[in-house]
Order: structure tokens, then sequence, then C-alpha cells
């Protein structure tokens, strides 16, 4: 005969306390708390291969696996930056009710002696790059945008992807999400502000960098190692991009300040992340270059240099700033913590540097 099982009871149902707002200005982690609090994000944990550029290429698979999966991380990277676009504007409508207070920066015990400054109209800005922007958060803590928004007190709509390059970055589908948000301007109301673009690295590196590095010759300098006229395509192929983000913003958005940036001295010593890169050592040794890295890193340096002539003649005062990152890190192995990336100081110091700029751009308009 059977037995009767008695049912379980009943588990009490958990409370959750929505944080009520303050009568005074919010700083950017107390607006934060407030909007996960009146509207939880229902955010899935991150699985292996959901972002594009931070983890290891997927096992051998049939044509229509891998059909699948390119669909499944496109969806994914598509819901994620809603995401982020939902939680930047609840960050922000809070920020705009109550007015914006900055916080005791990280590090400091107390709060400085003079009475915090409080903004009714806090500065917008939105981000659209590369890892430089967008740094996986489990090494010290992400990549510029992260730190940026703690230096200025007010959010960043980060849509940056690590791994992007200009030409899909200004390709068909994110073109479309960018004249998206400079069309529609910010959640928080107006025009944005600035638009901070970080892109160009990836374009030039890795596998296809192999096609503008010549073979070895004990004569040439370093920077005669660079194929001109294939360098100068590949480099045209970048302008080309930036060029059409300028025309962009100038037919949509033409109050919307740019602000880019130059990439620093990267060291091609062979140290990748996640199982990605090197993304420089590999043409060098296919290339037959002595190990010598003050050699190889002579050539890197040159092609950054072409970058950055590229990069500076597109400056307009008062509508495009150029960031200067070259020289920034002290010139070792520690301020890298891979071939491509800086190291948590150098993150750091170009943080910073943004910082700085915008500061200076907005003077009016950051606590």
């Amino acid at each position: 005969m059977a037995t009767r099982r008695t049912p379980p009871k009943p588990k009490p149902a958990v409370r959750r306390t929505i944080p009520t707002a303050p009568g005074g200005p919010l700083t950017l982690d107390e607006a934060r708390r407030l909007a996960r609090g009146a509207a939880p994000a229902k955010r899935r944990a991150a699985k292996p291969g959901r972002r594009r550029g931070l983890v290891a290429a997927a096992p051998e698979v049939g044509v229509v696996e891998l059909a699948v999966e390119r669909r499944r991380r496109a969806l994914a990277r598509r819901a994620e930056r809603q995401q982020r676009i939902a939680e930047y504007a609840a960050v922000m409508a809070l920020m705009q009710e109550h007015g914006v207070r900055k916080g005791v920066p990280k590090g400091r015990r107390r709060a400085p002696a003079r009475a915090p400054k409080a903004l009714a109209r806090p500065l917008k800005v939105f981000a659209e790059g590369d890892s430089w922007f967008d740094y996986p958060v489990p090494f010290f803590g992400g990549g510029i945008i992260k730190r940026l928004e703690d230096l200025l007190g007010v959010p960043v709509l980060n849509l940056a992807d690590a791994g992007d390059e200009v030409r899909f970055m200004i390709g068909v589908e994110q073109r479309k999400l960018l004249a998206q948000q400079l069309k529609r301007g910010s959640p928080a109301g107006g025009p944005w502000d600035a638009l901070l673009f970080s892109g160009g690295g990836n374009d030039i590196v890795a596998d296809p960098m192999a096609l503008w590095i010549r073979a070895y010759a004990p004569a040439l300098p370093a920077g005669e190692h660079i194929h001109a006229q294939r360098f100068g395509a590949a480099l045209g192929i970048v302008a080309a991009g930036y060029e059409d983000l300028i025309a962009l913003r100038d037919a949509l958005s033409p109050s919307t300040h740019l602000v880019f940036h130059t990439y620093d001295w990267a060291i091609p010593d062979g140290r990748g992340v996640c199982h990605l890169g090197p993304w420089l050592k590999p043409t060098f040794d296919l290339r037959g270059f002595p190990p010598d890295l003050g050699f190889r890193g002579e050539v890197v340096r040159a092609m950054l240099r072409q970058f950055a002539v590229m990069l500076k003649a597109l400056a307009r005062p008062g509508s495009v700033t150029v960031i200067d990152g070259q020289g920034t890190l002290p010139p070792k192995v520690e301020s890298w913590h891979n071939e491509l990336h800086p190291s948590k100081a150098g993150y750091d110091t170009f943080a910073k540097r943004f910082r700085d700029t915008l500061k200076g751009l907005f003077p009016d308009r950051l606590p």
C-alpha cells in the first residue's frame, strides 16, 4: 500500500525592499542601486562563447551548427546592447530627476571637506569601440569606460564590443545602431553631448598583418619593413570608417562632440588573453625576424605612427577631438596586460586622459 506523503510547507516569499530615493542629488552608485531596485534586470549569466572576441574557438562543427552558433551570438550581442541601453536610461532618469552628486573616489575613506557639487544636467555620453573600451571585467575591472564612469560621476552608455573592428562598427548592422542613437538622442532627452569612439587596432593586426609586413632584411630600417601600398590600403579602410562616422554625426546630431584616441606603443612579446592572440608576434616569426623585441617593436611603432597621422588629420576644433595616447605608458612590458591591452594601471591612466578631455570640453557639465 502506498504511503501518503505530506506536502512540503511552502517557503515564505522573499520580500524585496525597493530603496527609496533621497531628497538630494544622487551619486552614480546611488542611482544604479535605485534603478536596479525599481526595475530588476533579468540578466543571464555569461556562458562560454556568448561574447565575440573573449573566448576560445569552438571545436569543429558542421555548416548548419556553425550558422546557428553565429546567429545565437549575434542575438546575444544585440540583447546585451539593449540591456545596456535600458540600464543607462534608468540610471540617467534618476540622476535627471534628483541631480548629480560626485561620490567619494575609490580608496578615499572620508568625504572631502568641501560640500559636494550638484548638477541638474548630467553630461550625456555614449561609447562605441573595441576592447580598449570594453575589456573583460574579471581582468581588473574592465577597460577605459568602466573606469571613466567612476571618474566622471555619471554613466556612459557603452556599446563597445571587445575584438570589434572599424569595418564592422561602421558596417551595415552596427551603423544602423549608431545612427539610431545619434538620431534619437540620449534617453535623458536631447542630443548626446559626446560620442567616444575607439577603433582601428584590430583592423591592422593579427593574421592579415602578414600581408603588409615584409620579410626580414637586415639592411632595411624598421619602418621600411612595412609594405607602404598594402598597409596604406588597410589604413584607408579604417580611415573610411572614421570619415563615415563623422558624416553620420554631421547629418544626424551635429552638436555631438566626437572623441577619438590613438593607441600607445604595443609590445609584440607574444602574450595573449582568454586563449586569443598573440596578434603581433606570429607575423614577425613568419617573416623571419630575429627575436630582438626592440627591433620588432620599432616596426609596430612605425605602423602606429601612420595610424596616428591618419587619425589626427580628422580632428576639427570644437567638433572632433583626438586624444594622442602615444607615449602615455612607461615603455616596458609591465605597462601591458598582453600584446594589445594596457595593464590595470595603464587603463587607469587612459581613463584619466579621457576624463580630463571631457572636463575641458564640458567644464560646467560634470560634478
